[in-house]
């Protein structure tokens, strides 16, 4: 039986180069239907509506995919209710995963979709991501961000946990270029520099975003 989400997703996930199995459409849904429902009781969402659910969150998430190669050790910093990485983990369920949020509700509702969905490979971690370093120095080869700070925030806070020639990716909407030219002198500070940007239009014109890469200064 067809669902709103698993239409979108079908139809959407193919135009992104990301297609789905029915196996992977029907987590999709679960992760849906449970997302709704707990956030009936637990503020998780301010995006509840099917359609919205589907491309705010889902289609959003996976268009990080061909960015992602076998073998990479993947944090996402500031998940929330488990995007981006529940959809990836889904989408590349080989990949090693590590979701990290200071907010138990949102870690607590991870944990519960892992354990529903079966997902391998991910483990949703409640913590600081400032107290992350004295654990996990250097340990990551793609560190990922969606909304959670600003980019000179998020480039402080990653930069101990990323390996030498791992990429930090930052998931902006419009105005990226903005905080880009703004974060300058963080770039230079850390040893950073902005490698490339991918702008993408969100389907049913839902809005524009922009994925920022960002590496290590190689040493002259």
């Amino acid at each position: 039986m067809s669902s709103v989400i698993g239409d979108i997703l079908c139809k959407g996930s193919t135009v992104i180069g990301v297609p789905l199995s029915s196996k992977q459409i029907r987590s999709f849904e679960v992760y849906a239907a449970e997302l709704i429902k707990w956030n009936a009781k637990v503020n998780l969402t301010a995006i509840t509506k099917d359609t919205e659910v589907a491309v705010k969150h889902f289609i959003d998430s996976l268009s990080l995919t061909p960015f992602i190669t076998a073998g990479s050790n993947l944090l996402d910093i500031g998940s929330g209710a488990g995007f981006p990485i529940i959809p990836l983990s889904i989408a590349m369920p080989e990949i090693q995963m590590l979701s990290v949020d200071a907010v138990a509700k949102k870690i607590h509702f991870q944990r519960h979709i892992i354990r529903q969905l079966c997902l391998k490979n991910i483990e949703a971690m409640h913590a600081r991501i400032e107290d992350l370093h004295k654990s996990h120095n250097k340990a990551f080869s793609i560190i990922t961000s969606r909304a959670f700070t600003r980019l000179d925030r998020f480039i402080s806070l990653a930069a101990p946990l990323l390996t030498d020639d791992g990429v930090l990716i930052a998931m902006k909407g419009e105005g990226a270029e903005d905080e880009i030219a703004a974060s300058d002198d963080t770039f230079c500070a850390e040893g950073f520099a902005v490698t490339s940007e991918h702008h993408y239009s969100l389907p049913m014109g839902m809005g524009e975003r922009v994925l920022t890469l960002i590496k290590r200064r190689q040493a002259a």
